[in-house]
């Protein structure tokens, strides 16, 4: 990566140099923080080029209203060569207007930097855990654990692009009674594959047929030694056996995704390793875990063979949960909550922040894991940061009818048959166009509509466009990018630069939200841009790309194009999508 400075970081440098003077005359304190200063483009584009809140935010620490600050602020903008004025308005914002220049040079600087336009080095020395997925290893990938794979996959590659150390965990829940039940499932598929009748499939167990091959594969390796014999001689190796067989499938399926974990973190050997009594035992020690006796069920009279019992509880109302949580039930056995608590203990031995994704279903949980969570990072005597992000389900429908599933009944649309059926680019970027936390639909039917109506299509349409004008320019033509003519490009053109140049900001602002599908937002945004200028030379031929008899303006505009096209593929690539060159 080369050392150019994109554009919006060259004039945040810009102001901060002149709000720098301002502090050395002593119009503005000494100690006054910069820290938010922002410099954006402005809501109304006939505003200007780029707008700061410079003298709005530091009105106050130098004792003065924000429009007499902006009129020491202003001109001191306006005295740099590349803008051409410097406005106030409303109450004191100041907006922009830049040299032509400016906007030639980004594209310059898009072009220099290639793959590397818009990375960040914000995260730099910032090492952070994302946890996704971690879906119960007892069946296939499906369709509700696909839109909170892709998200976090995506934040994982967009928090990489932004400089930050980036560590991809999936946590398996392999503990506990859904594996037992596996395990019974495994050896009822193993009886039947040495030729037994099983008949219905008893109700409690998983009936899905993905268990049939599990079954066949362990007849394969045990042979009838585990045919007849008591559950307690199989079920451990059962478990262990069939856990293996099944995350190898998840991992298969997730790999059609293009997605891979570093690191994949047991729970049985969470407790096999004692960390759950670590986490208890250093927390007693600090007074965050008691034993005392939960309250009776809020709301409504307790269930008749309630009795209280005294439990080992953590103190999460310390860290603003509603209730103190049990770490383990009345048989000594630990809680879900009591082995998340010490797996976040864990991960946040190699991490300065973590990041979970959820399903929505797991809402009432955030509070007290983050209280946990809290807790914990005293044990590592500094403070680590921890997110939630929640993802809604989405529903599946097909032309506008809602596509039935059970995962009870085994009959469900898992990821690979999604895949197989519209392709992974279009399941990526789909599950990226709304807020996680938004319902959304999938429409098998909408999702391969060749219309602006559909995102994906539509993003992909305008980079297989500008790679077809480029073809056709080099092999019709004759025309390659250039850029002698280009101060030959009119406001049309700049207004595309305009877009083009925002893509490193919307990273570091997506990054710093931790919101992924910000990126593809703005891909749309830029596709419009691009597609809207095309449709220019619909009416008039001056305006193509490629103007006849005019080879040195047509090696301008498609120097603009390539730019475009190399934001767009580098904004798909933090998505996870591949640019297509031709549809």
């Amino acid at each position: 990566m080369t050392d150019t400075k994109t554009l919006y970081a060259a004039f945040a440098d810009v102001v901060a140099a002149a709000l720098a003077d301002l502090s050395r005359e002593g119009t503005l304190p000494a100690d006054a923080s910069f820290a938010n200063v922002t410099l954006e483009p402005p809501r109304d584009p006939s505003h200007g080029d780029l707008a700061t809140n410079a003298a709005m935010v530091l009105a106050k620490p130098a004792r003065t209203n924000p429009r007499q600050l902006a009129e020491a602020i202003a001109p001191r903008l306006e005295a740099h060569p590349a803008i051409a004025s410097a406005e106030i308005a409303g109450p004191g914002f100041i907006n922009l207007r830049l040299d032509p220049a400016a906007w030639l040079g980004e594209l310059q600087a898009i072009h220099d930097l290639g793959d590397d336009y818009g990375r960040s080095a914000m995260g730099a020395g910032k090492r952070v855990n994302v946890e996704y997925v971690s879906a119960n290893p007892t069946g296939p990938m499906h369709m509700g654990h696909c839109r909170g794979a892709v998200v976090g996959d995506a934040l994982c590659s967009l928090l990489e692009f932004a400089g930050h150390e980036v560590t991809r965990e999936y946590y398996i829940n392999d503990a506990g009674g859904q594996v037992d039940t596996l395990a019974r499932s495994a050896h009822l598929r193993y009886r039947e594959a040495l030729g037994e009748d099983i008949g219905a499939i008893p109700e409690g167990l998983y009936p899905g047929d993905y268990l049939v091959p599990v079954g066949q594969s362990l007849a394969e390796e045990f042979g009838t030694r585990y045919q007849s014999a008591p559950e307690d001689e199989w079920l451990a190796i059962f478990r262990a056996e069939a856990v293996a067989r099944m995350m190898e499938r998840i991992k298969a399926d997730l790999a059609m995704l293009g997605i891979h974990h570093d690191v994949f973190a047991s729970e049985a050997a969470l407790h096999a390793a004692g960390k759950p009594d670590e986490a208890e035992k250093w927390l007693r020690e600090q007074g965050l875990v008691y034993d005392g006796v939960l309250e009776a069920p809020k709301g409504k009279a307790p269930p008749e063979d309630w009795e209280p019992v005294e439990l080992p509880l953590f103190r999460s109302t310390r860290f603003g949960d509603d209730q103190d949580r049990p770490i383990k039930k009345s048989n000594g056995a630990w809680t879900y909550f009591g082995a998340d608590l010490a797996y976040h203990m864990q991960k946040a031995e190699g991490a300065d922040e973590l990041i979970d994704i959820w399903g929505a279903d797991h809402a009432g949980t955030v509070k007290r894991i983050k209280a946990a969570v809290a807790a914990l990072s005293q044990g590592q005597g500094r403070p680590v940061p921890f997110d939630v992000k929640l993802v809604q389900m989405v529903q599946l429908m097909r032309g506008g009818e809602p596509v039935k599933m059970s995962k009870r009944s085994g009959n469900f649309i898992t990821i690979a048959d999604m895949i197989e059926e519209v392709g992974k680019d279009v399941v990526r970027f789909t599950m990226l166009t709304r807020k996680p936390e938004a319902q959304m639909e999938f429409d098998f039917a909408k999702v391969v509509e060749a219309s602006k109506d559909n995102p994906v299509w539509y993003v992909q349409y305008a980079h297989a466009r500008i790679r077809s004008t480029l073809r056709k320019a080099a092999e019709e033509e004759g025309i390659a990018p250039g850029t002698e003519a280009l101060d030959r490009l009119g406001e049309e053109e700049i207004a595309l630069i305009r877009r083009a140049a925002q893509f490193p900001r919307e990273v570091e602002a997506a990054a710093k939200a931790r919101e992924a599908h910000r990126i593809a937002f703005y891909l749309y945004d830029l596709a419009t841009d691009l597609n809207g200028f095309y449709s220019l030379g619909n009416t008039d031929l001056e305006k193509r790309f490629i103007v006849k008899h005019d080879a040195a303006l047509s090696a301008a505009r498609l120097f603009v194009a390539e730019a475009i096209g190399q934001v767009i593929r580098n904004g798909l690539r933090v998505l996870g999508v591949e640019a297509v060159d031709r549809m």
